[in-house]
């Protein structure tokens, strides 16, 4: 199953759109946020009390073989971790790069119904 992924561009829409999972019962460790801006991401995450997508969630072995040359790498790489497609990771990265922030939700087929 494909992660659900949504982007912003406003940071409180994006946290409420975290309390409302929260409220449905979606698990804290299915929901993640992602951008280009490390303190931008870790600010919000914090904030909505969810979570990053660092080397913790990746397998460990691809991790230490991989060595991130620039951010959009690093990105492209979190993304197609998750489930996405490398075409759909540039995609997203490039949003990224436009400054959006995503919300990602792993392990959840409902998502989509909650966040109408």
């Amino acid at each position: 199953m494909k992660p659900f992924i949504k982007e912003y561009t406003n940071d409180e829409q994006l946290k409420t759109d975290v309390s409302v999972l929260k409220d449905k019962g979606v698990n804290k460790d299915d929901v993640y946020i992602l951008s280009h801006d490390d303190d931008r991401t870790e600010r919000v995450a914090d904030s909505a009390g969810a979570n990053t997508i660092g080397f913790n969630e990746m397998d460990f072995s691809d991790a230490v073989g991989t060595m991130f040359s620039k951010k959009g790498d690093e990105l492209r790489t979190k993304l197609e971790e998750i489930g996405f497609t490398e075409a759909e990771a540039e995609n997203y990265e490039e949003k990224m790069d436009e400054g959006k922030v995503f919300l990602i939700v792993t392990n959840n087929a409902d998502v989509n119904s909650y966040l109408m």
